[in-house]
Parts: C-alpha cells; sequence; structure tokens
C-alpha cells in the first residue's frame, strides 16, 4: 500500500482533501509555524488539489500576520494518531485582505463565526480571563449591522505548498517519502524515517 509514489500522493490529496471538509478529521487542525518559529493551531479551510495551497482565516492584527509579511516561509504540521500518519508541509505563504478570495471566504462565514473578528486584537493583554469580545456579544449571534466593522480585521493566510513529507509509522519499519514541486511538477524521493 505504501510502497509507490502514486499511491502515496492520492493519499496525500485525499487526507488534506477530508481535512478542510470533515470537523472530525483528525488532520482537520494541523499545527502551523511562521518563519519566526511561532508555532500555533488553526482550521484548516481549504486544500486546492489543483493549485496544492492550503487556506486558513486569521485576523489581520495577529502576530504571525506580520511574521508572514516579513518572511513567506511555513510549515504545516498534519497527524493522524490512528492511520500513524504524519504529513509535514513547507510552503511560501500569503495574506489576502482584499481579494475575490479573502471576500468569498468572508461571505461563506456565519455571523456568529465572523464575530470573533469584532474582538480585541489576539495577544491583547488583559486583567481578567476574557474571550476579548465585546460583551453584549458573549454567546449571541451579532446581527448584520454589528459584524461590519469585524470585515478589516479578517484575512486569509494561503500556503503554496512547496514540499510534501509523508511519513507512515509502524512496528515492522516506518516509511517516509518527500516529495519537491519544481513549477507544476512533483518529485517524489525516498528517505529513511
Amino acid at each position: 500500500m505504501h510502497h509507490d509514489f502514486d499511491t502515496i500522493r492520492r493519499d496525500l490529496v485525499e487526507r488534506l482533501s477530508q481535512a478542510a471538509t470533515d470537523r472530525r478529521s483528525a488532520m482537520h487542525v494541523p499545527v502551523v509555524v511562521t518563519s519566526d518559529i511561532g508555532a500555533r493551531v488553526m482550521v484548516l479551510r481549504e486544500f486546492d488539489r489543483d493549485a496544492y495551497t492550503l487556506r486558513f482565516h486569521t485576523d489581520t492584527r495577529a502576530p504571525k500576520v506580520a511574521a508572514v509579511e516579513a518572511d513567506p516561509r511555513m510549515a504545516v504540521l498534519f497527524y493522524d494518531k490512528e492511520a500513524k500518519i504524519q504529513i509535514r508541509a513547507k510552503g511560501i505563504a500569503r495574506i489576502e485582505r482584499d481579494t475575490p478570495l479573502a471576500q468569498s471566504a468572508w461571505d461563506a462565514g456565519s455571523n456568529f463565526a465572523r464575530r470573533c473578528y469584532l474582538g480585541d486584537g489576539p495577544g491583547t493583554a488583559s486583567p481578567v480571563p476574557t474571550s476579548g469580545l465585546p460583551q453584549e456579544l458573549e454567546g449571541v449571534e451579532p446581527s448584520e449591522e454589528d459584524i461590519v466593522p469585524a470585515r478589516e480585521n479578517f484575512a486569509i493566510l494561503v500556503v503554496t505548498i512547496e514540499r510534501l513529507d509523508w511519513l507512515y509509522l509502524a512496528h515492522t519499519g516506518h516509511v517516509r517519502a518527500v516529495f519537491d514541486r519544481s513549477d507544476e511538477a512533483w518529485t517524489g524521493r525516498w528517505v529513511s524515517p
């Protein structure tokens, strides 16, 4: 099953596609690492299997936005404990604020989800435990009018994958394959785990 590049590439594509569409997927919330070695868990919103891009939502005030804009190199780590599969994706990221893709992602969200962008910026200090949301919106879905100011704080983070590292953990011996992208072509190679 895990001994040829075509099978593994198909497995990678199917796992990333499922991770973006199935909230119960073990890979739905990968660890995203920016070049400043900041790491955080984020929800994978979309995997474009033709362009090999990953899409996440972010607050424009989050430190990761400045990190990506200063140095766009990124890594994303996915792990499925049950399947014993780890996927490491490396690529180049970009932040999109006012593009059609960003607007489409905003339009697809519910007001309940969009309200996160009405609160204090990520990392804002507080003397008490807080969600950062305005008190009147705690546990409440805002109206269309309430949500308007949130749009300026919303952006998408898009990672164009340049390398995929696939690792299958097995008691009989791990198997690892690395795929590098050159233009639109992918080249696979076997490496020691």
